[in-house]
């Protein structure tokens, strides 16, 4: 069993966030810990409030894992601003996990904006240089580079001009264009296209979470980053195709859909 630790914002509501990456890497089979940066007051149809978590509580949550427990994947979602952003880069340098995956994490499915505008420079000069994976969704690539991406051949442009910024490999997915979800993969000399079919279905809150949590799962395993991402992928798109109907809004994915049927999954809430 592999230790994970996710540094992530907490999603009241379960779907996405510190809640989902511990239930992917449950669902997985490993450990799972986690460093809390934001507590967000949000459900299936948005995001009220964000209350950040002091950067020197961020640190002291960090070093308490890490000085007691072997940590062999660190997933990254939610950093709010430049201060956490700095704090965890300089605790993840001290440290030195073998796997670090970045989620840019920078606007909810609602639209509420996760990431302060002033973060975002220090997203880019310090988090993502230490990454040994960065996944940004179309959206999120476009505010790394500043401009609109809107074919397959402008995803991996755009994996490419990630690259030069720092990390060893790069997935820029595909979801935000039309037809099969095609993403992206660049580790600095080979492209990789990575298909899979369209699950139309709703509820799809937490996709981005679940898919980074899944990559850093496999990773820490010793996977080939390929075949990480490809199981990821395959894991998420079955979560998705049993997603769960709770809520009124945007529900979440069926992260334990290996161990609980679907006749047994959708109780209403």
């Amino acid at each position: 069993m592999k230790h994970l630790l996710t540094i992530a914002g907490s999603d009241c509501s379960g779907g996405a966030g510190i809640q989902a990456d511990l239930k992917t890497f449950s669902a997985l089979g490993n450990y799972g810990m986690s460093v809390i940066t934001a507590i967000t007051a949000q459900n299936t149809l948005g995001v009220d409030a964000v209350v950040e978590i002091d950067k020197a509580m961020v640190k002291a949550q960090i070093d308490a894992i890490f000085k007691d427990i072997t940590v062999d994947a660190v997933k990254v979602g939610m950093v709010s601003n430049s201060e956490i952003i700095q704090q965890i880069t300089s605790s993840l340098l001290e440290w030195k996990p073998p796997v670090i995956v970045i989620d840019p994490v920078m606007v909810s499915k609602s639209g509420h904006h996760l990431l302060q505008p002033e973060a975002k420079n220090a997203l880019i000069k310090n988090l993502l240089p230490i990454a040994t994976i960065v996944t940004p969704n179309i959206p999120e690539a476009e505010v790394i580079l500043d401009r609109k991406i809107t074919t397959i051949e402008a995803m991996e442009r755009a994996a490419m001009d990630i690259y030069r910024l720092g990390p060893k490999s790069v997935l820029v997915k595909g979801g935000h264009l039309s037809g099969d979800a095609v993403d992206v993969f660049f580790d600095g000399v080979v492209i990789t296209k990575l298909s899979s079919p369209r699950i139309q279905k709703k509820n799809t809150h937490g996709t981005g979470c679940t898919l980074s949590s899944a990559i850093a799962s496999y990773l820490a395993s010793e996977e080939d980053i390929i075949l990480a991402i490809s199981k990821a992928k395959e894991y998420v798109t079955k979560a998705i195709d049993c997603g769960l109907e709770i809520g009124k809004g945007v529900g979440p994915l069926h992260h334990f859909h290996p161990f609980v049927s679907i006749q047994d999954k959708n109780s209403k809430a």
